[in-house]
């Protein structure tokens, strides 16, 4: 897929393939990071219509603001264009989405459309502005650098995992995670020494973090948080549990550390499943001894039992178990886990 900022204008010429050929991390922020299909685009809207003035804009990283169109500019998804940077100053950015969808992405961020906040689209960037922005962006990863090296030499217990400069470079954006709160001051003004510009520090999470950086997951996909997934919900070892899945730490912590946000994904699916499994809470009770559970199928609503020195499973279904498990509660013990077997009429009845 090609990708509408790119330097390249859509196709390397070094690659046969069509599109910017950097597998999805071009200068751009990424060629599929929280990416907004457009459904209401072939969508004729009357004559006297009056389109929303507020315009989704993308920065690096995939971070997402809304900007208002006071001069009506005539703006196309993937455009690149200057807007008025909070405090003071310029920034570039490129254009996400547009049009009623905006609306409704305000309404569901709770971003009231007639906030003073929201700052202009000052007008669509030039060359010039774009390379001027493509130069302090060529200047992040050594100021990233030098920051953690000064850092380390504050011992400061926080890591530093990206910078983002204005397009103007009259402020620079440091993105840092940390456990304890953290004393920052001295940081600041050797920073803004160092490189003067203004500093600003922003603390993100762990999740937040992997997202601006991103990588690939053990699913072999990218990371949900960097490609799509923008809220991020708690996650327990409880989800873990109720998918029998096995409490391993390592299986179950993503690249930031944290529990996968994929655990919550099936949870529901599972949660209506064990509607239908009974809940074995102690051993079932038959005349031949105690049947400890092993294993559950959720899906398939099966249950395999075993006695004690026994290798050998007996797979039995969950209406089954959960006769086995009411006959218990009266004082019952049924000769065996199997179900007996239903005897056949023979001769089968005639009918004429």
């Amino acid at each position: 897929m090609a990708c509408a900022t790119c330097s390249s204008g859509g196709g390397c010429s070094t690659s046969k393939v069509g599109g910017c050929g950097s597998k999805g991390g071009c200068s751009s922020g990424g060629c599929t990071r929280l990416n907004v299909f457009d459904w209401l685009a072939d969508v004729d809207m009357p004559s006297d219509f009056r389109g929303f003035d507020c315009v989704e804009i993308r920065f690096k990283g995939g971070r997402k603001e809304f900007f208002r169109n006071d001069k009506n500019l005539p703006l196309v998804t993937g455009d690149a264009v200057v807007v008025e940077a909070a405090g003071s100053g310029w920034h570039l950015g490129h254009v996400s989405l547009k049009g009623e969808l905006v609306r409704l992405q305000m309404r569901k961020k709770k971003v009231p459309t007639d906030s003073r906040d929201i700052r202009p689209i000052l007008r669509v960037a030039t060359p010039d502005d774009e390379e001027r922005w493509q130069a302090v962006r060529d200047l992040e990863n050594g100021t990233m650098f030098r920051a953690r090296a000064v850092v380390d030499e504050l011992r400061l217990k926080m890591k530093l995992s990206d910078v983002e400069y204005q397009a103007d470079r009259t402020r620079a954006l440091f993105y840092y995670s940390a456990e304890d709160r953290v004393d920052f001051r001295e940081l600041i003004r050797r920073l803004a020494d160092e490189f003067r510009v203004r500093v600003e520090m922003r603390q993100i999470s762990l999740r937040q973090e992997a997202g601006r950086i991103g990588g690939i997951g053990v699913c072999g996909r990218e990371l949900c948080c960097s490609t799509w997934l923008t809220d991020f919900k708690a996650v327990s070892t409880t989800a873990a549990r109720y998918q029998n899945l096995s409490l391993n730490p390592q299986k179950l912590a993503g690249q930031c550390g944290r529990l996968k946000c994929c655990l919550n994904y099936e949870l529901d699916a599972y949660l209506d499943a064990l509607k239908d499994i009974p809940q074995v809470q102690r051993p079932l009770q038959v005349a031949t001894g105690e049947a400890f559970l092993q294993k559950t199928d959720i899906f398939r609503k099966r249950m395999w039992f075993a006695f004690k020195g026994d290798n050998n499973w007996v797979m039995l279904s969950a209406e089954r178990v959960r006769e086995v498990v009411e006959m218990n509660k009266k004082g019952e013990k049924p000769d065996t886990l199997l179900a007996p077997a239903k005897s056949k009429r023979w001769p089968p009845p005639f009918r004429p």
